[in-house]
């Protein structure tokens, strides 16, 4: 196995999937390294993300820990397979780790829903907004960091351009669509840009109007992305810039709950045009 001296999520992932396997079937490091004829540091590493592994390891694994998922087992080894590069690994040592791991994470769900509540999603922004957004950051941001913000910021799009593009629903809360970010003519030109990206097939934009009031969720920005299968299944959730990813199946299903009550709240799709094409006429 080679070593991974900057593991990605992705990688991080596949070992704390493993290590659920282990720690279902009832044994410890020492026994799983044992029964795969290898040492407890190897056994560690790979749960911890430092080891790439091949998908005839994740196999072998997966049958010493009783697994009988074939889903499950087919989609672990498809991320111990996939050894590719990248977007993001340009802005690798460049950025915060967080920053590749949210393009990873967009990059290979199958589907994503999320919700947000100040801005507009990152995936949506256009150039001026972006900086607008990182120019109002304290302290300043070094000049080089904050070109690579904007610029890793503008290429998440190229997730949507992909001919296996996942499906992607956005619940936009009116605050988001008012904040005059940059001023008035960066909004309009926002506003159009969330408006081109409503046209497309994979892609349903709603939106929570002020008049919703209080719901599940309020105080906070979300992305539930879906995996291969259930299993892995992810939310990334913003504290305060930071991104905190989540995996347990109590809290995916809270934030799934949540993000079904704020569809029934918002806005219909054509319902939601309205609104920003009435929020344009007044800028």
């Amino acid at each position: 196995m080679a070593p991974r001296s900057n593991p990605t999520a992705r990688q991080q992932r596949l070992g704390a999937e493993l290590r659920k396997l282990r720690e279902a079937a009832g044994l410890s490091t020492e026994q799983a390294a044992a029964a795969l004829a290898t040492n407890r540091t190897v056994i560690t590493s790979t749960e911890a993300g430092r080891h790439g592994i091949s998908p005839e390891r994740v196999r072998r694994m997966a049958y010493n820990y009783d697994c009988t998922d074939r889903e499950l087992i087919d989609a672990l080894a498809g991320m111990g397979a996939d050894r590719t590069k990248g977007w993001w690994d340009e802005f690798r040592d460049v950025l915060p780790p967080t920053f590749l791991d949210i393009a990873e994470l967009e990059w290979f769900a199958t589907g994503l829903r999320m919700t947000t509540l100040a801005h507009v999603p990152g995936p949506f922004q256009t150039e001026p907004f972006a900086r607008a957004l990182f120019e109002a950051a304290i302290p300043a941001l070094p000049e080089d960091e904050f070109e690579a913000r904007v610029s890793h910021r503008i290429q998440r799009h190229r997730v949507f351009d992909r001919p296996d593009a996942p499906t992607y629903t956005a619940i936009i809360h009116e605050a988001a669509l008012r904040i005059e970010v940059g001023g008035r003519r960066v909004l309009r030109e926002q506003l159009g840009r969330i408006l081109e990206m409503a046209d497309r097939d994979n892609i349903t934009i709603r939106a929570i109007p002020f008049s919703a009031g209080a719901f599940p969720g309020s105080g906070q920005s979300f992305v539930y992305a879906q995996g291969q299968v259930p299993n892995l299944d992810t939310v990334q959730l913003d504290r305060t810039g930071v991104a905190e990813f989540l995996h347990l199946g109590a809290q995916l299903r809270k934030f799934s709950l949540q993000l079904d009550q704020m569809e029934r709240i918002s806005l219909s799709t054509n319902r939601t045009r309205d609104l920003i094409h009435a929020i344009t006429k007044q800028l």
